[in-house]
């Protein structure tokens, strides 16, 4: 009876395996065709697991990234760049719901999503644990920052995942603005007094290694790489979209008169690219590793803010509730 019993359970992961092996060759066979994948189709458990991973950083930076630029509104120096900049940072919270609505779909909860934050078992892009010191830094932000995010995410308009792929088609156009306001800023500074001129260029030495790091490592330290690739959660490498940005922005730097920080930075007539330098992977790897200038601090403000937040919550679900209740009646 033990060894029909064994034959048995071995015939059963043999015929599970088979299964698996079948539904993950058509899985691939409809992400190469193009087609999106849904929340209430197939996945591999890999593939779940990195998007929730993915997405859930996404919608991390875009939150903890209001903290930066919030910081700013009160000090402005004019009522439209106040406006501006306060519509900003409503447009990053819409982001970040849009992003966590879209997690939500693969089966995580946004309470744990924000759980996970808060245990350090999630990250944010690396590129807000930085301070911003001066108005300047406004336009850095906006030019640098959300210029790479753009880069990033107009690509992520393609991916293969449907709820994330239809949310960045949104996003992107807001982004959009965003770089403009940024760069508005910086070309004003640069054309303005001495003192101006030389906060923007500043702004620009302090956040363009971040900026370019923002695309994480380099694609032979980054071993997730190769599977977002396959599955077209991807569409272009880190390195490739690196370059792609780089590439955009020097020819804006120069537009404006300011000096990109990299003495190796020159053009490449054979490559069609621009040759920049070695970026401080120490540094990039510290601040990922939350040892970064504000890394403590972002996360202490979003926990405390989500604790005081927390009878709005309660009051939104009662008042869902008492809602249902009415329509029953």
């Amino acid at each position: 009876m033990r060894q029909i019993s064994y034959v048995l359970k071995y015939n059963l992961i043999n015929l599970q395996y088979k299964f698996y092996k079948m539904t993950e060759e058509n899985f691939q066979k409809r992400i190469d065709a193009e087609k999106k994948i849904e929340p209430k189709d197939w996945m591999p458990t890999d593939y779940r697991k990195h998007l929730v991973r993915q997405i859930s950083q996404h919608a991390h930076s875009e939150v903890i990234g209001m903290q930066p630029e919030g910081n700013w509104i009160s000090r402005a120096p004019s009522l439209r760049a106040k406006m501006i900049l306060l519509a900003k940072v409503q447009d990053e919270a819409g982001h970040g719901l849009y992003l966590y609505s879209a997690c939500e779909t693969l089966g995580i909860s946004r309470e744990e999503l924000v759980q996970q934050l808060h245990d350090g078992k999630a990250k944010y892009s690396s590129i807000f644990n930085y301070p911003t010191l001066s108005w300047a830094d406004m336009g850095a932000i906006g030019w640098l920052v959300d210029g790479a995010a753009i880069v990033n995410q107009v690509s992520l308009q393609r991916t293969s995942y449907g709820p994330y792929s239809r949310g960045m088609v949104k996003i992107c156009k807001e982004e959009s603005f965003h770089q403009r306001q940024g760069y508005e800023i910086m070309a004003e500074m640069a054309k303005g007094t001495k003192e101006q001129k030389e906060m923007a260029q500043d702004a620009l030495n302090r956040f363009w290694w971040p900026s370019i790091m923002m695309f994480g490592p380099q694609d032979s330290d980054s071993p997730r790489t190769r599977n977002a690739m396959k599955w077209k959660i991807k569409r272009q490498t880190n390195d490739e979209l690196r370059q792609n940005f780089i590439d955009k922005t020097v020819g804006q730097a120069e537009i404006i008169g300011l000096i990109i920080p990299d003495k190796d930075l020159k053009w490449n007539k054979e490559r069609g690219h621009y040759d920049f330098g070695e970026m401080d992977w120490n540094e990039f790897w510290n601040v990922v590793n939350g040892n970064g200038p504000c890394n403590k601090q972002r996360l202490a403000h979003h926990r405390r803010v989500h604790d005081e937040g927390e009878w709005v919550r309660n009051a939104a679900k009662e008042y869902a509730r008492k809602q249902e209740l009415v329509k029953s009646n």
